[in-house]
């Protein structure tokens, strides 16, 4: 297993979260939920349908409505100075929105935000490496509404990490796409981590990402019922508790706040 190097005794984590809180149409969904994750370390979050685990990372960057304890990115309170050191890529989200793009357009605009209109000097050169590190360089100039959905997710992420962030959270990243889809992503994600980048990601089963993951948080409704190394053997549908017969999706997904990091429409 891959451990992280954390010998800088110096650097905080690049994520700490505590006792978070969500409520959610008068329900309580996370029951005070505590998860860390480390530079150089990939943390899988896990869990049953409707266990909270999309809700947890939609609250940790601010697109949902939370109470916690602590949220803390880099050492420092949860704000918007930390943009550009975090990247996310929300679950379910269509790579086109309706609006006519390119693949290269679409990782380009993730070089915009906080009040930059036009993107800087070297986007097109970032944005062609990006797409070249989650393999789809080909489609660069295509349409992405004519892209898989494999191909689409991989230029969403290419997106997110455009910026070369040192916090890369994913939800559900491997949901519906195919496997050399999966395959390039794992490769991706496996070089931000060895690079020393943290990498929190949505998961219903390890797939493709079993020896990506160093650490795993395990939810059942709302609370954290294991942390630690990840359930390798049985993976999460073997787990107790969990439904066979359902469709897997989280809780509905409310509105992102716009104070959210990375959560575009």
């Amino acid at each position: 297993m891959h451990v992280a190097d954390n010998s800088a005794a110096a650097t905080p984590p690049a994520l700490v979260a505590r006792g978070v809180r969500v409520r959610l149409g008068g329900h309580e969904i996370l029951h005070g939920v505590d998860f860390d994750a480390h530079h150089g370390q990939a943390v899988a979050v896990m869990g049953g349908n409707g266990s909270g685990k999309s809700t947890l990372v939609r609250a940790v960057v601010g697109a949902i409505p939370s109470t916690a304890e602590t949220i803390e990115v880099f050492g420092e309170p949860r704000s918007r100075k930390h943009a550009h050191r975090v990247g996310y890529v929300p679950q379910r989200m269509g790579a086109g929105s309706g609006v006519s793009a390119t693949a290269l357009e679409v990782v380009t605009s993730g070089l915009l935000g906080a009040g930059r209109l036009r993107p800087p000097r070297g986007a097109r050169a970032r944005a062609l490496a990006a797409l070249e590190d989650l393999g789809v360089e080909a489609q660069a100039h295509k349409d992405v509404s004519t892209l898989s959905g494999g191909q689409q997710q991989r230029v969403l992420i290419a997106r997110a990490m455009v910026r070369e962030p040192e916090l890369l959270i994913l939800d559900e990243p491997m949901a519906g796409v195919d496997v050399p889809s999966q395959e390039a992503l794992a490769a991706a994600l496996q070089r931000k981590r060895d690079a020393g980048g943290a990498v929190v990601i949505v998961l219903h089963e390890l797939g493709a990402l079993a020896s990506l993951i160093d650490h795993a948080v395990v939810l059942e409704h709302g609370c954290v019922t294991h942390v630690g190394e990840p359930p390798r053997a049985l993976g999460v549908h073997a787990l107790p508790g969990h439904d066979h017969d359902h469709a897997h999706t989280d809780v509905p997904e409310p509105p992102a706040s716009p104070f959210a990091w990375e959560v575009r429409k």
